[in-house]
Parts: structure tokens; C-alpha cells; sequence
């Protein structure tokens, strides 16, 4: 059965369909030995041979990953400044894995990773509204009207943020600890969002996707999830909309 070789090459592995469009459009990919620069192609993934960058394409078995990436990781397959990925934190995993979304350099926590494009797809759609949560710590004390303003939406680079829940978890000389869950996935978003209220984040940490939380999982540790973990990443306690 024929398939877009969008799709083909998310399911195989080899990246998310919107980065599987970037490959096609640069004639990485080959169909039966002829190279496909169309969006609109279709193969058959069982009878057709596919191949990337002359590698053949191979449709692997899904794997799920939830790693506590370290600050110094970058979030990328290839890092032309030849700093260290996320990838090399995969001991013993064989398989070709994309992070779902990605954390700044400078940014800590839970990082999803998996050779599953559509499920990627699925997470990152702003339609299915995925929730992820994090550990700011900012300098100074917010007040309870600043805390609202960042949890009604505030205007970064000319856009309001969507909802937000936010709540102070700890005050400490001259800064605080603050979780703030959001939905959305704008570059820098949180620090952007603090620094509208004029709070610098200190250091940031992405604590949970949904219910999937980090939990125990030591920095720079990883586990396999269980098709119950993927679940929790699409369930939510309740609306970003939260009380002060």
C-alpha cells in the first residue's frame, strides 16, 4: 500500500514529517534509485526501495524515551559546533531516536525522544494543546498581579500568550521558585515570558509532559516508556486556567 514518503520516512525513524519535507526538498531521498524533490510523492515502504542519504530506510520498531537532559545538550542530530547531543545520552539504545520539540542549550528536565513521527506530530500539534510543565527559578519576588498577568497571557515578540497555570513553589533570598504549566512551545518562551514581568529566569527546568513527570530520574538519565506513560502525556488535572 502506497504512503506519502512523508510519512514513511517519520515512521522509519529518520525525522519528523516536517523535517522528512526539508530532506526531500534538499534530494537526500530516493525512490527505486530516483531522487523525489515532490511533496505530493507516494510509495509502497514494503516493495519500493527507499533510501536516505544512500542509506536504506528501514521501518523500526517504535521506542519511547523520557530523558532528564542536562544544561550543556543540544537538542539537535547534528551540531555543526561539535557540542554534545542529547543522542549521546542514549547508552544502549540502537535505534535512531529525534527529540520531540527541543530544550535550550542552557535548559534542564524532561525531554522526550522516539523514532515514532506521528506520535511526535501528535504532541507538538497545537491542536491536542499538550501540556508541559516547569521549575523557574527567577530572581526577585513576583507579585500576585504579575503572577496573573503571566497566567491570563502576556505579549512576547508581539503575541499573547495562551493561559498559563503558575504558582509559587518556594521563596528564597532574593529569588523564587516558581512552576508554570503552558501548552504552547515558542522559542524561550517561559524566559521570555518572566522577563516581560521583570523576572530573569535563573534556571529553568522542564519537569513533566502532561502527567508524565521526571519524577526520581537522575539528571542525564533516560527510561523506555510503557504504553501507559504515553497516555499520561495527553492527560491534563485541569484548563490552564489557574488560580493565584
Amino acid at each position: 500500500m502506497e504512503e506519502r514518503l512523508q510519512k514513511i520516512l517519520a515512521q522509519a525513524g529518520i525525522a519528523s514529517r516536517r523535517q522528512a519535507e526539508l530532506l526531500i526538498r534538499a534530494g537526500r531521498i530516493r525512490v527505486n534509485d530516483q531522487v523525489v524533490v515532490e511533496m505530493g510523492c507516494k510509495a509502497d515502504p514494503f516493495r519500493d526501495r527507499i533510501t536516505c542519504d544512500g542509506q536504506p530506510v528501514v521501518s523500526e520498531e517504535k521506542i519511547y524515551v523520557l530523558l532528564n537532559k542536562p544544561a550543556g545538550y543540544v537538542t539537535t542530530l547534528a551540531d555543526p559546533q561539535g557540542r554534545p547531543m542529547v543522542s549521546d545520552l542514549l547508552d544502549g539504545i540502537s535505534e535512531r531516536l529525534f527529540p520531540v520539540g527541543r530544550l535550550d542549550l542552557d535548559t534542564e528536565g524532561a525531554l522526550l525522544m522516539t523514532n515514532d513521527g506521528a506520535l511526535a506530530n501528535r504532541i507538538l500539534h497545537p491542536r491536542f494543546e499538550v501540556s508541559k510543565t516547569y521549575e523557574a527559578l527567577v530572581a526577585g519576588f513576583p507579585s500576585k498581579e504579575k503572577l496573573i498577568l503571566l497566567e491570563q497571557g502576556i505579549v512576547i515578540d508581539g503575541v499573547r500568550t495562551q493561559p498559563a497555570r503558575v504558582r509559587v513553589l518556594q521563596r528564597r533570598p532574593g529569588e523564587s521558585l516558581v512552576e508554570i504549566t503552558i501548552h504552547e512551545g515558542k522559542k524561550r518562551q517561559v524566559r521570555k515570558m518572566f522577563q516581560a514581568v521583570d523576572h530573569r529566569v535563573l534556571h529553568l527546568k522542564r519537569t513533566a509532559y502532561g502527567q508524565l513527570r521526571l519524577g526520581t530520574l537522575p539528571l542525564g538519565g533516560f527510561k523506555i516508556l510503557s504504553p501507559d506513560d504515553l497516555k499520561k502525556i495527553f492527560r491534563a488535572k485541569t484548563p490552564l486556567q489557574s488560580k493565584t
